[in-house]
């Protein structure tokens, strides 16, 4: 025990030669970090699927964040990592065009996207009717910004062959893209524009492509404000070869200027079947002239409507003389201008010369009697094929009607129409029974008395009572004035020119009051004197 004691208390000296210093490069263990908080591994799934080895939550990829950071550090901690940002489409929006999105050619789904990025209320009744044949919008009042997309969606339909945009104002950006429409379309064969006031620039943009567009042939520019600047457009397309026959230029403001464009226009392209030039101001007889020769050499010219235009002269006459000897010409409308005399007879020859004429409108013009019959006349020869003779407002004779009549009853004629305004014969008036007329005269005034009104036939009677003899005119009108009767000296003449009585001397003149008495007792018999009292 003494041995151990003494090892107990004997003090072993070390002696400190180098002290190991911590890293800097190292860190404490991850559970003294202070700013770190673990969760309860066992209640995160993805931390025990990491632990095995199973899952990731990193791509590998360091964020920019943490990049001065050491790598050793940002690849120990599990937050300091993050997946790559994949590209959201830049690259492919820098570098390649946007894809076409490809729409139906009825144009029923591009209408409502073009409607939708514009900002405008859709047509419902022109979506639903892209798929028939004709699509009405009149009187509608379309928005200017809804021209386009009703062009761009008739573009490649393949159904719409009418489109009506009767009084729908349309101005020139509305034009345009109607314009661009036929250009591409090649369904749509008529194009109703009555009432659209598209003006001269209007007109500019709309017939711009008319010429490449093969398949419209009816347009109605009706009450548009053409001008006859208008008008020179729509000549430059017909021009260069547009393929429409059939134009209505009526309420266009159009004057003769107008007229000579279109015919410069036919010397190239004369295909039309069908014009109306009706309510302008087309006065110069030399451009009607011009254009009835050249439609006059169009073998597929039908009808032509001149009406209101205040057209007159023999020259006017010979031009639609001229007009009729196209055998295929049926129809001309004339009504309403200021044709007579010198230009009934060509007109008139030009139905007996070449006979294809099947309607003559030739009313409310200041055509007389005799031009009248001259044109009846024609009807006579049975080879004439005029069917509808329009003349109203036009008086004729007795002899008309006669000729007329005998016209009707042959048996090529029984659907033939002739109208005419009234009979215009002699005058011969009818003289009424003086007798009648004077005492209806003396009976009126009697009734107009401000005084107790007289009965003038009880009058009369009663002075044929007293004294059946004839009498003076004098004493005639004594007793009437006696008995309250007072007519001036005229109407008692005229009772003795119709009651004529013995004369008594040169100017005494009398009045036979049984004549008068029996002439009143047949014309009023309800008029009599009540019976004298017998004693």
């Amino acid at each position: 025990m003494s041995s151990d004691e003494n090892t107990s208390d004997t003090e072993v000296h070390v002696d400190i030669l180098y002290i190991h210093e911590v890293d800097s490069s190292q860190e404490p263990p991850m559970s003294e970090w202070s700013s770190l908080e673990l969760k309860n591994p066992e209640n995160n799934i993805k931390r025990l699927l990491y632990e095995e080895g199973v899952y990731r939550p990193d791509s590998g990829e360091i964020c920019a964040k943490y990049i001065p950071l050491s790598a050793s550090s940002i690849l120990r901690h599990p937050y300091y990592t993050y997946p790559g940002v994949t590209d959201p489409g830049i690259m492919e929006a820098l570098l390649f065009p946007e894809p076409l999105v490809k729409y139906p050619d009825d144009g029923q789904q591009l209408y409502l996207t073009i409607c939708d990025e514009a900002d405008i209320s859709p047509i419902r009744s022109f979506y639903t009717q892209l798929l028939n044949d004709h699509i009405c919008l009149k009187y509608y009042g379309i928005n200017q910004k809804g021209f386009r997309a009703i062009a761009l969606a008739l573009n490649y339909n393949k159904y719409v062959t009418k489109l009506d945009l009767t009084d729908n104002w349309i101005n020139e950006d509305g034009c345009f893209h109607l314009g661009e429409m036929l250009l591409e379309n090649t369904t749509l064969s008529e194009l109703n524009l009555h009432g659209c006031r598209i003006g001269p620039e209007g007109a500019k943009r709309l017939f711009a492509n008319l010429h490449i567009n093969r398949s419209l042939s009816v347009m109605n520019l009706r009450k548009n404000r053409l001008g006859d600047i208008g008008v020179q457009y729509l000549a430059k397309a017909i021009l260069f070869g547009a393929s429409v026959d059939n134009i209505n230029l009526s309420f266009n403001d159009l004057t003769g200027k107008a007229v000579m464009s279109l015919v410069e226009a036919f010397e190239i392209n004369n295909i039309l079947t069908k014009l109306d030039l009706s309510w302008n101001k087309i006065l110069s007889p030399n451009s009607i002239f011009q254009l009835c020769n050249m439609l006059s050499q169009n073998t597929s010219f039908e009808e032509l409507n001149l009406s209101w235009n205040s057209l007159s002269g023999v020259r006017i006459g010979n031009a639609i003389k001229n007009l009729m000897s196209n055998r295929n010409v049926k129809h001309v409308y004339l009504n309403n201008n200021k044709l007579a005399n010198v230009a009934i007879t060509p007109i008139a020859n030009g139905i007996f010369m070449y006979k294809n004429l099947i309607t003559l409108d030739l009313s409310y013009n200041p055509l007389g009697p005799k031009d009248a019959l001259i044109l009846l006349l024609c009807l006579k020869d049975k080879k004439v094929k005029l069917k509808n003779l329009y003349l109203d407002n036009v008086y004729v004779t007795k002899e008309f009607l006669k000729i007329r009549k005998e016209i009707m009853s042959l048996n090529n004629r029984k659907n033939t129409v002739i109208t005419w305004g009234g009979v215009k014969s002699r005058f011969v008036p009818e003289l009424g029974d003086m007798r009648e007329i004077v005492l209806n005269r003396a009976d009126a005034l009697c009734k107009k008395m401000k005084k107790p009104r007289v009965d003038i036939a009880l009058v009369i009677l009663q002075i044929f009572k007293e004294n059946k003899e004839p009498i003076l005119v004098k004493e005639f009108g004594r007793a009437l004035r006696s008995n309250g009767v007072c007519l001036d000296e005229d109407l008692l003449q005229e009772f003795s020119n119709c009651f004529v009585g013995p004369c008594k001397g040169k100017s005494n003149r009398t009045i036979n009051l049984v004549e008068l008495a029996e002439y009143m007792e047949r014309k009023w018999p309800e008029r009599k004197l009540p019976p004298t009292p017998t004693n």
